[in-house]
């Protein structure tokens, strides 16, 4: 797609950069660049541009998803009031044109957009926030739900055991993010429930981002024969927890290494369903792994002892301590994903459509990323690790400053500046120092209303209703 306006499309892109402080003399202005958006325009032809290109319909996007009111109308009222702050005529305020907008976004042209900044940040990431100058990955999957339509039931159907007319469509989501910064480097979709639908099988769909040397750090899913082969083939190493379904931890056998830590030798099982006979006969008969056992010492976690699996075999490179150390940071998949799905309130998604909710998806992930990028700048600039800083924090802080970068930024650049570094300021003020080592017991303290469930379909519950046949 090409813009019939050259200037209006630089403006549009200026906008959008400014937002999340992709310009100016500041680490990481390049993360969301003019060629990264031009790029991304490619996959998109016949749209007409007006007052929704598709820029500004992803300008828009992203400050819906970022909003505490996700609404539709909501992001057209931000919009008018835009236009009006920079003197121009107010587009309709009804949803019609914006919704519109939306379905004719290409899902590539998101998900390549929200994809690009991820890695782009990954690339960049200051050495001192490596793992022993190692890039380490985490992967780890999650649900959402959404409306219950039929097309949305047809392509991620409701938990199996439900009735009909009582649950939500609902989807599990892969992510592939940085430990070091944070950002998501590849997302994937798939049902729930089903052959082929798990979390293991996700991962192997997304793996491609990994680059030999890399470090796959996971939860015990992942600790597979087949899994740890195939990473091995790839150059990747892997760093897990013992999936004691499979296999047990015996100490007595292998090359030992240290008190309870050994190279063991990991025989191919007879048969690997996931894999077709051909691939499963190309496979080595065998694979050395490292088990080694870690004590929890820590005051409220309920595990007391873990076996971490890995195919760091040289204990000189990689400690027993190194190796505890770096499989307990694994937990940052989970608060990640939390930050995702209640920070940025993704849990539950609004669109009606298959299509337009996995566009709803890459727009959070772009949003996250960006976000993440403005974190990365307030690290470089006071000097701490980009996982110190409160994401939460970071968003509230940055939604707070968002009138000031669109409207007085936007006319002096040297103000623009002061304003940024002012910003970065107060994002890194807002700290987590007190994590991994906080724990806190699972119990409730609120008492909410408390509502009966919903046993039947609504609208068969609504005709009770009015017939007097029941009260609700």
């Amino acid at each position: 797609m090409r813009s019939r306006h050259p200037a209006s499309f630089r403006d549009q892109v200026s906008t959008l950069r400014r937002q999340f402080l992709q310009d100016g003399d500041l680490p990481f202005t390049n993360v969301l660049t003019e060629e990264v958006s031009a790029q991304a325009l490619t996959a998109i032809s016949g749209w007409l541009d007006r007052i929704f290109s598709p820029l500004v319909t992803l300008w828009v996007f992203l400050g819906q998803v970022l909003s505490a009111d996700h609404s539709c109308r909501a992001a057209v009222a931000r919009l008018i009031a835009h236009r009006l702050a920079r003197g121009q005529r107010p587009c309709s305020a009804q949803t019609g044109a914006y919704c519109q907008a939306r379905k004719r976004l290409p899902e590539s042209f998101l998900a390549d957009v929200a994809r690009s900044v991820g890695r782009t940040l990954d690339e960049q990431a200051q050495r001192r926030w490596l793992w022993q100058g190692r890039r380490v990955y985490l992967f780890d999957g999650t649900t959402v739900t959404m409306p219950d339509t039929p097309a949305n039931q047809a392509a991620y159907p409701q938990v199996y055991n439900q009735k009909p007319g009582l649950g939500f469509p609902i989807a599990r989501l892969g992510a592939i993010t940085a430990l070091a910064c944070g950002a998501v480097v590849n997302l994937g979709f798939c049902r729930y429930a089903g052959k082929g639908q798990g979390e293991v099988s996700l991962l192997r769909r997304l793996w491609d981002v990994l680059r030999p040397g890399d470090i796959l750090l996971a939860d015990r899913l992942t600790a597979n024969w087949a899994t740890i082969v195939m990473l091995r083939e790839r150059g990747v190493e892997l760093v897990s927890r013992l999936n004691k379904a499979h296999r047990q931890a015996d100490f007595r056998r292998g090359r030992r290494l240290g008190a309870f830590d050994h190279l063991v030798r990991w025989a191919k099982p007879t048969s690997i369903r996931s894999l077709d006979r051909e691939t499963y006969q190309a496979l080595p008969e065998s694979i050395t792994v490292r088990e080694t056992r870690v004590r929890v010492l820590q005051p409220g976690f309920r595990t007391r002892s873990i076996v971490v699996v890995t195919t760091l075999l040289d204990p000189q490179q990689a400690t027993k301590e190194d190796l505890a150390t770096l499989y307990r940071a694994r937990w940052h998949a989970e608060l990640d994903l939390r930050s995702i799905k209640s920070a940025m309130q993704m849990r539950e998604l609004r669109c009606k459509t298959p299509e337009l909710v996995r566009k709803e998806v890459w727009v959070h992930i772009l949003a996250y990323n960006l976000i993440r990028t403005v974190m990365a700048q307030a690290a470089a600039r006071h000097e701490v690790l980009p996982r110190s800083i409160s994401f939460t924090g970071a968003m509230q802080t940055l939604e707070a400053f968002e009138p000031l970068l669109d409207l007085r930024a936007a006319r002096d650049a040297a103000g623009r500046l002061r304003l940024y570094h002012d910003l970065l300021d107060a994002i890194a003020s807002h700290r987590v120092a007190d994590r991994p080592d906080r724990y806190e017991p699972r119990v409730k303290k609120r008492r909410r209303n408390h509502y009966a469930w919903l046993t039947a379909p609504r609208a068969e519950i609504k005709r009770k209703m009015a017939k007097g046949l029941i009260v609700i």
